[in-house]
C-alpha cells in the first residue's frame, strides 16, 4: 500500500524519527551555509574585486574540500560512530561560515570556504548512513528522500535570510548567521541514538570477528564468522563492488557538474544586468524566484524520488530524472521572460536535484555496514571533488560567452549522468548487510 510522508513518520519509532530529524536538519543547514556564498556572490565580487573566474574558483575549492571531507568523515564515522561524526561535521561548517564574514581578502575567504567544505562533505554520508542503518528496509528509500529534500528547505531559507539581511546590512552579516546550525549539535548529543547496526559491527570487530564485506558474514563450511580483514578503503574497488563504485562515482560527478555549475551561478545570473549576461532581477525579485524554485521544484523533486524508486526501481528512476534535467536545462538557458524562467526553472529544480536522493538509497543498499559510510563518502563526495571544476568552468565560459551559453554545458552533464545510470545494478528490495 502506498504511503505518504506523514504515514511514513507514523510508522516509525521515536528513535527512528529522531535520527531522521537529525540527518535532515544537518543536511538542511549544510545547504543553508553552503549556498550563502552563491547568494551574496555579486556583493563579494564587488567588495573584494573578484572576477567571475575567481569567484567560481572559490566555490571550486569548497567542493574540492567536500570530497576530502566526505572520505575523511566516512572513515571517522566507521571508527567513532555515525552520530559523533555527524556532530563534528556540523560544527565545522557552521564555524567556518561565520568566519567567512570576517574575511578581508580573497585568500582569507578561500581558506575559510575550503575548511567549510570539509564539514559540508562529511555531513551527507554520516547522516544518510545513520538513517539507512536505523530505518527498516521497506521504508529506507522514502526516509532517505525525506532527508535529501531538506536541502531545498535550507537553500530556500538561505535565499530568504540573505535577501532580508542584504537590505539592511552587508554580506558579512549574512555569513555571521551561518553559525546558528552549531546549536543543533547539543540536541543531537542528548537525543539522537547511535546506529545499533554500527554498534553491533564494532562489538564483533572488538572480539576479532570482522564481518565479511561481501555481505556474507557466516561461513557455513567452517561454521563461524569469516574474518578476512578486508575492510580497508580499497575494498570498495574489489569484486563485487568495483563496477558499482566507479559507475556511481561518475553518475554523481556528471550530475553534480550540471547542478553546481547551474545553481552556483543562478543567483548572479538572475541578478546581474542584462548587458552583463544576466536577467536584471533585483534583490527581492531574485530572492522570491529562488524561494519558489526550492519549495516547489527542489523540495518535491528530492522527496518524490524515494516513492518513484520504490515503484519503478532505482536505476530507472535515475535515468528518468537525469534525462529530464538534460532536456530542460537548455530550454531554461534560452528563456527570457520571468514566467518562462519561473516555470522552466521549477521543472529543472525538480528533476535536476531530485536525482541526488537516489545516491544515498542505492549506495546504502550496495555496500555493507563495514564499508557503508566511507563508500557513500567516496562515491558522493568524491564526485563533489571531481565536480569542483563546475563553478570555475561555468564562470570562465560565462565570462567569455555569457552564462546562458555556459548553462548548455550543465545540460550535457545531466545527459552523461543518464548514460551512467544505465550501468547501475538494481537494488530495489535488497536488505542491508
Amino acid at each position: 500500500m502506498a504511503i505518504g510522508p506523514i504515514q511514513l513518520l507514523k510508522q516509525a519509532s521515536p528513535a527512528q524519527r529522531r535520527t531522521l530529524l537529525a540527518a535532515a536538519l544537518g543536511w538542511m543547514l549544510d545547504a543553508f551555509d553552503a549556498m550563502l556564498y552563491a547568494l551574496v556572490l555579486t556583493h563579494v565580487m564587488r567588495d573584494l574585486g573578484m572576477s567571475k573566474a575567481t569567484s567560481g574558483l572559490l566555490y571550486t575549492l569548497t567542493l574540492l574540500a567536500s570530497g576530502i571531507g566526505g572520505v575523511f568523515f566516512g572513515f571517522l564515522a566507521d571508527r567513532i560512530g555515525r552520530k559523533r561524526a555527524l556532530m563534528l561535521s556540523i560544527l565545522t561548517y557552521s564555524i567556518c561560515s561565520f568566519a567567512s564574514g570576517l574575511s578581508t581578502t580573497v585568500l582569507m575567504l578561500a581558506v575559510f570556504r575550503f575548511i567549510l567544505g570539509l564539514g559540508m562533505g562529511g555531513e551527507w554520508n554520516t547522516g544518510a548512513t545513520l538513517v539507512a542503518e536505523t530505518w527498516p528496509d521497506e521504508l529506507r528509500a522514502k526516509a532517505i528522500s525525506v532527508v535529501q529534500s531538506s536541502w531545498a528547505i535550507g537553500f530556500a531559507l538561505a535565499a530568504l535570510v540573505s535577501g532580508v539581511v542584504l537590505r539592511y546590512a552587508s554580506w558579512r552579516y549574512v555569513f555571521f548567521v551561518g553559525i546558528l546550525p552549531a546549536l543543533i549539535t547539543l540536541w543531537i548529543q542528548n537525543r539522537v541514538p547511535e546506529s545499533e547496526m554500527w554498534k553491533e559491527h564494532r562489538r564483533l570487530a572488538g572480539q576479532g570477528q570482522k564481518l565479511e564485506p561481501q555481505g556474507a558474514p557466516f561461513d557455513f563450511a567452517q561454521g563461524k564468522l569469516r574474518t578476512p580483514g578486508n575492510e580497508s578503503f580499497f575494498a570498495i574497488f574489489r569484486t563485487p563492488y568495483r563496477k558499482s563504485t566507479v559507475v556511481l562515482l561518475l553518475l554523481n560527478f556528471f550530475g553534480m557538474f550540471g547542478w553546481w555549475g547551474l545553481f552556483t551561478w543562478l543567483p548572479p545570473y538572475l541578478s546581474l544586468p542584462v548587458e552583463q549576461g544576466g536577467r536584471g532581477f533585483g534583490i527581492m525579485g531574485t530572492t522570491t524566484l529562488l524561494v519558489v524554485l526550492n519549495l516547489f521544484g527542489m523540495f518535491p523533486g528530492y522527496l518524490s524520488f524515494g516513492w518513484v524508486a520504490d515503484h519503478i526501481g532505482r536505476r530507472r528512476s535515475f535515468m528518468l530524472y537525469t534525462f529530464m534535467a538534460a532536456v530542460l536545462v537548455p530550454l531554461y538557458a534560452m528563456a527570457r521572460s520571468p514566467v518562462a524562467l519561473l516555470a522552466l526553472g521549477t521543472m529543472v529544480a525538480f528533476f535536476g536535484t531530485g536525482m541526488f536522493s537516489g545516491s544515498g538509497i542505492i549506495a546504502s543498499e550496495i555496500f555493507p555496514t563495514g564499508l557503508r559510510a566511507r563508500a557513500l563518502g567516496f562515491t558522493y563526495n568524491g564526485a563533489r571533488t571531481l565536480s569542483s571544476v563546475g563553478p570555475y568552468v561555468i564562470g570562465r565560459v560565462g565570462q567569455a560567452k555569457g552564462l546562458s551559453w555556459a548553462f548548455y554545458l550543465c545540460g550535457a552533464g545531466f545527459f552523461l549522468a543518464c548514460l551512467m545510470a544505465t550501468q547501475l545494478p538494481e537494488t530495489k528490495g535488497k536488505k542491508l548487510a
